[in-house]
Parts: structure tokens; C-alpha cells; sequence
């Protein structure tokens, strides 16, 4: 038998392998380590991806965290035989977590160290019970917004809404009513089998010690209120919301020389570059990168544009694009001096942080929004998928920090942007409209809130504090 009564008590995440949530979450359990001034440890206990090119991506998160010197240990998993039959993604990354159970079991009663608390991503709560019987409080790490929290734990009650004709609208508590297609594109339309897995999510939330969300009440007042207030489940009440965001990863500078993108920007005018992001998944066709360089060329505004080629075979990420063949004849030579295109990966937090951009075109995941935000940069909203419709409608019509590129007003949102559409947006973005200076007052304002919270004294730095208070002195209740 292991004897754990001399070893530091720990924490141990369960994240999951996506880069976003998998970051997020170590980030977040840096934070909970500053917080306890050396009271507590954590150990990582890592799934192996499902795929080779994943796998890869997390052994390198974990290289660099591992040298960090911090007190984190890592430790990966066995191997599981992924699952067959599965009618989409959503039922394959369940039953594939879901698998990994009695190895998380094992490794747990393994752990030389008293374990203090199990956090689980979001999407790996088929693993809250993994730890057997041993009565911990178990906390579920929320790496989205606390609209798409309200959403979920909404899920069991309402299928109904979200099947409803495609002009009704749904009500998230805290927000305004939301169109159908700003709904989550896995909840809506043809992804409505999906449905069962997400409302499962939603459902395992309620049996947790707590949710820690990356978020703060600076950022979403309303919605994390309603959370609280008990309007997204009636009846029973919500564990307690732990709001310590912006939760954001800042890797250390790993090249001597600053980047392209970055010495290019140094060459340009303050607030006068919109930049185009569209994260780890985003690809467009070259149908759309035409109309996207018509816009970009007709608005005349300067430009730092990250375009990534297509998918190699059986992945999901972008490869390093090629420009000849995805741009317009002769866009480069009419646009030089004025405007970059990099097709290749980009220093996104430190594009952001240069005082030279005013803008930007973004996906809408919650880390690049947050990253945003941080350094009061206004956005255009260009959703993809995921929870990414949800959050490009919060940013407008709750936050009033994006420029839309469509209406919302609960019109079908086509996925294709026409050149017109996105010369439109970026003119008002860039300050041509009132709603865009507005925009841009909001983010600012946003940025010095976002640093208030997480300072000492701040409303996230305190939920941060009272959360590791909380399970330091071992007050976590267990769930029931």
C-alpha cells in the first residue's frame, strides 16, 4: 500500500488533448499553485490523443511545462483502442474518455501523494467518478464562456427550442434571446443527434464539487448571475461557479529574433492593421480566400493576414499554405507595403499585443477572444464551429466589442462571406462607423477590466483564492 501521509497533497487534472482546453487548463493549475504559496502540488494525468499529429502537439505542451520547474508532474495514461461505430465526433471523443476510466482509477491510487481534489475538463466527465471511492471534491474545468455554460446546463430541459422552427430563437439565461443559427453548430440543424452527448455533459455538471470556469464576472455579469441564481436548472441548485479568467497562456519566447509578422507590424502605424486569425482549425477554400482579398484590397485598409493551406489527408488542422495557388492573380504586388499574408503559424498573442493593430478578424474561440480582449483589440466576428456562433453573438449584442459582419437578427447565417461583407465590417471596425468606435471604446474598457480581476484585490484573483482556500483545508464537499 501506498503511504501518502508525508508527501504534499496534490491536484489532479484530467484534461483533454485539444491544445485550447489542454493549455487552458495547465494555465489555470499554474495559477492554483501561486495561490497556495507551495501548500499543494499537481499532477497531470494525460490521455494519449487520438490521433499521431495530437499526440505530438500535447508531448510538446508537456516537454516545455515539465521544464518549467514548477511543481507539476505529468504522467501519461495507457493507451485505450479507440471506439468504432460512432455517428460523430462528439460520440467518438465520449466513448473514447470514457474508456480511459480504470487506468485513471489506477494511476489515482497509485499517486504518492493525499489527493487533494480531481478537475476534469469539460468534456471528460465520463472520468468525475474514475477516482472510485475516495471522497474528494471533483471540479469540472470549464475552458469556454459562461454563455456556453448556461447553454449546456440548460441541455436536459429544453430539446424542444432547439428543434423549433429556424426562425424561433432560444433563451439563454443572462443573454439576449439568441437566433437558431447562432446557436452551437453541433446543436442545431443537422447536428441535432449530437444532442445527447452534450446534454450528458450538462447533466454530469450538476453531480460536481464546483465548476471553474475562464471567465470573470467583469466579462459576463449576467450570464455567470443567472447561473448562479439557479435560472438554468429550476429546482436544484448549481454547484458554485469559480469565475478566475482570463486564463491566458503566455509561452516563453522560445527565438531570439522577434517574428515576421511582429517586425513587419513595427514598420506600421499605430491602431492601422486588421489582422486575420482563424485559429488552429481554420481553413477556408480558395473560392473564399478570393473574396476575402477582394475585400481586403477594394477597403484599403493595411492588413497582416494568417492564410493557411488545406488539411492534409485524415487531419483536421491546416498545412503552410500556397500562395500563388490559393491568392488572385497579382493581389500580393497590389496590396504590398500595405498589407502582409503569412501562410504559416503566427505568434498570435504577440501579433495582438502591438500597438500597431487596431483589429481583428477572428474565429471566435474563446482563448483567441480572450487574447483579444486582454490587449483591447475590437473584433469582426467570422464563426467556424464549435461553440464559436454562440460567442460571436455575445461579443456583439452583449459585450458590444464586434463589428458583425451579417445581421443578428435571427436571419440564416451562411457560412460564406462575400468580399462587400467583410470590406463593410472591417471599414466599420476600423473606426469608419459609430458602432465600430463604440467597439472599440468597449474593448478598451474591457482590457483594464479584465487585468483588474486578475490582480490582487480583483473579483477572479479572489474566487482564486477562496477556491484553493477551499480545497487546501480540505473544505471542498465531495459530490453528492
Amino acid at each position: 500500500m501506498i503511504d501518502r501521509s508525508m508527501a504534499a497533497a496534490t491536484i489532479v487534472f484530467l484534461p483533454c488533448w485539444e491544445s485550447g482546453h489542454f493549455m487552458s487548463m495547465v494555465a489555470a493549475g499554474k495559477r492554483m499553485l501561486d495561490a497556495s504559496g507551495g501548500a499543494l502540488s499537481l499532477t497531470v494525468l494525460v490521455m494519449q490523443a487520438p490521433t499521431a499529429a495530437k499526440a505530438s502537439e500535447v508531448a510538446g505542451h508537456v516537454r516545455r511545462e515539465a521544464a518549467s520547474g514548477l511543481d507539476i508532474r505529468f504522467q501519461n495514461l495507457p493507451a485505450v483502442e479507440p471506439p468504432t461505430g460512432y455517428a460523430a465526433p462528439e460520440e467518438f471523443n465520449f466513448r473514447y474518455t470514457q474508456l480511459h476510466a480504470p487506468h485513471v482509477e489506477e494511476a489515482v491510487a497509485g499517486l504518492a501523494s493525499p489527493v487533494a481534489a480531481i478537475v476534469v475538463d469539460l468534456f471528460c466527465t465520463p472520468l468525475l467518478d474514475a477516482a472510485g471511492e475516495l471522497a474528494v471534491p471533483r471540479y469540472v474545468y470549464f475552458a469556454s464562456t459562461g454563455a456556453f455554460l448556461a447553454l449546456m446546463l440548460r441541455l436536459p430541459a429544453f430539446r424542444e427550442e432547439l428543434t423549433a422552427r429556424p426562425e424561433g430563437a432560444v433563451h439563454v439565461p443572462g443573454l439576449p434571446p439568441v437566433p437558431l443559427p447562432y446557436m452551437p453548430a453541433c446543436l442545431s440543424g443537422d447536428k441535432i443527434s449530437n444532442y445527447e452527448w452534450f446534454a450528458d455533459y450538462g447533466r454530469r455538471f450538476m453531480d460536481a464539487s464546483g465548476i471553474i470556469i475562464n471567465s470573470s464576472i467583469e466579462l459576463e455579469r449576467g450570464v455567470l448571475a443567472a447561473i448562479a441564481d439557479g435560472r438554468c436548472v429550476p429546482g436544484r441548485p448549481v454547484p458554485t461557479v469559480h469565475a478566475i479568467g482570463p486564463v491566458i497562456w503566455f509561452a516563453e519566447r522560445e527565438q531570439q529574433q522577434p517574428h515576421v509578422c511582429v517586425r513587419w507590424l513595427d514598420t506600421q502605424p499605430p491602431a492601422s492593421v486588421v489582422f486575420l486569425c482563424f485559429g488552429s482549425k481554420g481553413f477556408v477554400d480558395r473560392a473564399q480566400v478570393g473574396e476575402v482579398a477582394a475585400g481586403l484590397e477594394r477597403g484599403g485598409h493595411r492588413f497582416l493576414w494568417v492564410l493557411r493551406g488545406p488539411p492534409a489527408a485524415g487531419s483536421s488542422h491546416p498545412t503552410d499554405a500556397d500562395l500563388d495557388a490559393m491568392l488572385p492573380g497579382g493581389f500580393l504586388t497590389r496590396t504590398q507595403g500595405r498589407g502582409l499574408v503569412w501562410p504559416a503559424w503566427a505568434p498570435q498573442k504577440e501579433v495582438l499585443a502591438h500597438p500597431a493593430v487596431g483589429g481583428f478578424v477572428t474565429h471566435c474561440g474563446w482563448n483567441s477572444t480572450l487574447e483579444s480582449l486582454w490587449f483591447g483589440v475590437p473584433m469582426v466576428p467570422w464563426p467556424l464551429y464549435g461553440e464559436q456562433h454562440l460567442n460571436a453573438f455575445e461579443l456583439v449584442m452583449a459585450m458590444g466589442v464586434a463589428v458583425p459582419m451579417k445581421s443578428m437578427d435571427g436571419s440564416k447565417v451562411e457560412p460564406f462571406v462575400a468580399a462587400a461583407e467583410l470590406e463593410q465590417a472591417v471599414r466599420g471596425l476600423m473606426g469608419g462607423t459609430e458602432e465600430g468606435r463604440k467597439a472599440r471604446e468597449k474593448a478598451a474598457g474591457l482590457k483594464a477590466a479584465c487585468r483588474k480581476a486578475v490582480a490582487e484585490g480583483g473579483s477572479s484573483h479572489a474566487a482564486l483564492r477562496k477556491l484553493v482556500s477551499e480545497i487546501s483545508s480540505g473544505g471542498g464537499a465531495p459530490p453528492p
